[in-house]
């Protein structure tokens, strides 16, 4: 990654924090949905955390990803996957913080995705995309792989609070206000309409007459 030091150095902190994030989720959906063994539910939290990081830098040429260029991301994504595991029995009272690291980790990657986009110099359009890529991704892997429909495609307001989080980055940098506030303020505007969506349950539209986005059973 290149750029100022400030912004190399706030990038990779939240993009940490979001691997972080993302391996609890992925790794608890292991457990909860798929009943994996260890091998599993480590594996599964590591492609969650590191899934839309890699799409990323391919996308962007940025090779090889930052994942196989910076051990920190395997040792976080790793740990994460060990902490869940080690939680596994107190698995029925998580059900809010996997929801909430699902979002934090959703959120976190939207900002550092656009301002990674836009340190390789992506237009604003596409540093929005890869934004919203890098937030999905992993979690869209992990439910193919647990054969669920993906939550980017049913999910409460999904894709929608990624994009717009990353707008907000992407704009504060073309307006030349760029930084650390403003990745936070995105990364804030990212998880209060994620979790908005799941506490009330709001879905983006769908076709009329359309009914209820079936799951693959998760026992």
């Amino acid at each position: 990654m290149t750029g100022s030091p400030a912004t190399v150095t706030t990038a990779l902190v939240l993009d940490l924090a979001g691997t972080f994030a993302f391996a609890l989720n992925g790794a608890f959906t292991g457990i909860r949905v798929a009943r994996l063994d260890i091998v599993g539910v480590v594996t599964l939290g590591m492609i969650t955390a590191l899934g839309g990081g890699i799409l990323r830098d391919v996308l962007l040429g940025a090779l090889p990803p930052a994942t196989f260029s910076d051990w920190r991301y395997l040792v976080v994504a790793t740990a994460g996957g060990l902490v869940a595991f080690a939680a596994a029995g107190q698995l029925e009272r998580l059900a809010l913080p996997i929801t909430v690291f699902d979002a934090l980790g959703l959120s976190l990657f939207a900002v550092t995705g656009a301002t990674t986009a836009l340190v390789h110099g992506a237009g604003t359009g596409q540093a929005v995309l890869l934004g919203t890529i890098t937030a999905a991704g992993g979690g869209t892997i992990r439910d193919v792989l647990v054969r669920r429909v993906p939550s980017v495609l049913s999910s409460e307001l999904y894709a929608i609070p990624a994009m717009l989080g990353a707008a907000v980055v992407v704009l504060a940098a073309r307006a030349g206000v760029g930084g650390l506030v403003w990745t936070l303020v995105g990364a804030a505007v990212a998880l209060v309409v994620r979790l908005v969506g799941v506490g009330f349950r709001l879905n983006a539209p769908r076709p009329p007459g359309s009914g209820p986005v079936g799951r693959a059973t998760e026992g």
